[in-house]
C-alpha cells in the first residue's frame, strides 16, 4: 500500500489542465469583484454599515472604509496576474488573502460560494498552475499528476456533502424549502403558473437534487459517462440560476470546475482556442520534460496540502458536538457544504436595562443596522449574541449602569409557524462569544431526521 502511494505521488502529467484552470478562475474572480461593484455592493454592505458582524477569532477583520475600494482593487490585479501567470505564486497568495479578507469582513454576507473560492485559491498556493501558458514560464515541463486530482477531490468533497446533507426528512419528505421557493416562480415564462405549482415537481426537485449532488462527482470521475455528467452539470447549474437568481457565482464556478475532470486533449483544445483568439500561434507538436524532481524538493507542500484535506472532511461534521437541531439552532451549519436547505425568516427585537435606575429602552434595530443586517441576523444566534453585546457597550457609552440586553424573538423555519427563538430571560449581555453550545436557544420541538 505504501509502495502504490509513493507511487502515486512519482506520477507525472501534462500541464494542460492546470493552465486553463489558472485562467478560468482568475477570470471567474475578476468577473465576480466587477459584479459586485457594479452592483454597489461595496457600499451597501461595508461602507454604509456603522455595525459589523465578525466570525468567531476575526473580529480584527474589519471594513476599512473608502479604503475597503482598495482591498477589492487589489484583489482584482492578483486575480488578473494569475490568469496570465505573472509572479503566479506572489499573485495567489495576494489573491487569497485580499480574497479571504473581503470574505470575513461581514458575516451577513456568507455565502458557500465564497467559501469555496477561498479555499480553491488556498489549495491553488501549492499547485504548479503557472508552468505552461503562462508569462513566467517558458519551458515545457510536466507536472505531477497529484496536484490535478487534488481539484478533483475538492469538488467531489463539495458535491458529496451538500447531497448527505440532503438527506433529511424537510428536504425529502416535505419538500421544504424548495415547496416554498418554488411556489413564488410563478412569473416565470412557459413553467411559472404550471409545473412549478404543483405538488410533485416540489418532490420532483427535491429528490432529483439530492440523486444530483450524490451521483454526479462519481460520474464525472468515470470516462465513459464524463459527457453525459458534464451535461447534466451544466443543465442542473443553469437551471439552478434560473430559479434561484440570489445564489450568484455559484452555478458558473460548479460548471467550470467539472472540466477539470476530463482528459488533457480536450484542456489543450480550449487552450489552442484561446491561443487563437488572441492571436498566438498554435502548438501543435510540443515536448515536455520531466520536473517532478524539482518540485518534489520541498517536503512541505504534500503535507499541508494532505492537512487542508484532512480539515475539508472533518470540519463539516462539527455540529455532531452540538445540542439541538442543525437547522434550527445553525451551530456548525457554516463551511459545512449545506447549500440550500434553510428558509428561515424572524423578528427580534431588543431591550437593553440599566438595571441600577431601572431604566430600559426598546432598541430599533434601524438606529444601528441595514435592513440586509436586520434579515439576517434575526434568525442566526451568534448574531444575535453579537448584536446583543454591541448594544451592550453602546449604552453603557450613554451612561447606563450594571447593563442587561434582553431578546425577544420569533423564528421560522421552512414553513413551519414562527417559534420563540430565544429565551427572554437571559441576559445575552452576560453570555459569552464563543464556540460552544447556546443554552439560550429554545429548541425546536419538531424532529427532523436527517444523516450528518
Amino acid at each position: 500500500m505504501t509502495n502504490k502511494l509513493f507511487e502515486y505521488f512519482k506520477k507525472e502529467s501534462l500541464p494542460y489542465p492546470l493552465a486553463l484552470y489558472r485562467i478560468g478562475f482568475g477570470i471567474l474572480i475578476m468577473f465576480s469583484l466587477v459584479r459586485f461593484a457594479s452592483n454597489g455592493w461595496i457600499e451597501s454592505l461595508y461602507i454604509e454599515p456603522d455595525f459589523h458582524f465578525s466570525y468567531y477569532g476575526f473580529s480584527w477583520v474589519k471594513p476599512l472604509g473608502i479604503y475597503t475600494y482598495l482591498i477589492f482593487l487589489i484583489c482584482f490585479a492578483s486575480a488578473l496576474f494569475v490568469t496570465i501567470g505573472y509572479k503566479y505564486r506572489y499573485s495567489i497568495v495576494i489573491l487569497f488573502l485580499s480574497f479571504t479578507y473581503i470574505e470575513l469582513m461581514d458575516k451577513t454576507t456568507y455565502l458557500n460560494h465564497y467559501y469555496l473560492l477561498s479555499c480553491i485559491s488556498f489549495l491553488m498556493i501549492f499547485l504548479p498552475c503557472a508552468t505552461y501558458f503562462s508569462i513566467d514560464k517558458q519551458e515545457n515541463v510536466k507536472i505531477p499528476q497529484w496536484t490535478i486530482d487534488s481539484l478533483k477531490i475538492l469538488i467531489v468533497i463539495v458535491y458529496i456533502y451538500a447531497g448527505l446533507a440532503k438527506i433529511n426528512s424537510d428536504w425529502l419528505i416535505n419538500a421544504q424549502p424548495l415547496k416554498i421557493w418554488l411556489r413564488a416562480k410563478y412569473t416565470i415564462p412557459f413553467i411559472g403558473e404550471t409545473l412549478l405549482q404543483k405538488d410533485y415537481s416540489y418532490y420532483l426537485f427535491s429528490w432529483g437534487g439530492m440523486i444530483y449532488d450524490c451521483v454526479i462527482p462519481f460520474l464525472l470521475l468515470y470516462k465513459r459517462t464524463r459527457y453525459f455528467a458534464f451535461f447534466m452539470v451544466i443543465a442542473f447549474h443553469i437551471m439552478t440560476r434560473v430559479l434561484f437568481p440570489p445564489i450568484g457565482m455559484f452555478p458558473y464556478i460548479m460548471i467550470f470546475s467539472c472540466i477539470i475532470f476530463f482528459d488533457n486533449s480536450l484542456h489543450k483544445k480550449i487552450l489552442d482556442f484561446i491561443r487563437q483568439f488572441l492571436g498566438l500561434r498554435i502548438k501543435s507538436l510540443e515536448k515536455f520534460t520531466s520536473d517532478i524532481n524539482s518540485y518534489a524538493k520541498s517536503r512541505l507542500i504534500i503535507p499541508i496540502v494532505v492537512l487542508f484535506f484532512v480539515f475539508q472532511i472533518i470540519f463539516p461534521l462539527r455540529n455532531n458536538f452540538y445540542q439541538g437541531e442543525l437547522l434550527w439552532t445553525e451551530q456548525g451549519y457554516r463551511f459545512s457544504w449545506r447549500v440550500m436547505l434553510i428558509e428561515k425568516a424572524g423578528y427580534t427585537t431588543f431591550k437593553v436595562v440599566d438595571n441600577k435606575n431601572k431604566n430600559f429602552q426598546v432598541v430599533d434595530n434601524m438606529d444601528f443596522l441595514t435592513p440586509f443586517q436586520i434579515k439576517q441576523m434575526s434568525f442566526q444566534p451568534d448574531m444575535i449574541l453579537e448584536y446583543a453585546h454591541f448594544l451592550g457597550d453602546t449604552f453603557k457609552k450613554r451612561g447606563f449602569n450594571d447593563v442587561s440586553v434582553f431578546a425577544d424573538s420569533y423564528v421560522t423555519l421552512n414553513g413551519r409557524p414562527s417559534k420563540r427563538f430565544i429565551d427572554p430571560k437571559v441576559d445575552l449581555y452576560k453570555q459569552k462569544n464563543d464556540l460552544k453550545h447556546k443554552t439560550w436557544i429554545i429548541p425546536i420541538k419538531d424532529d427532523i431526521k436527517s444523516l450528518l
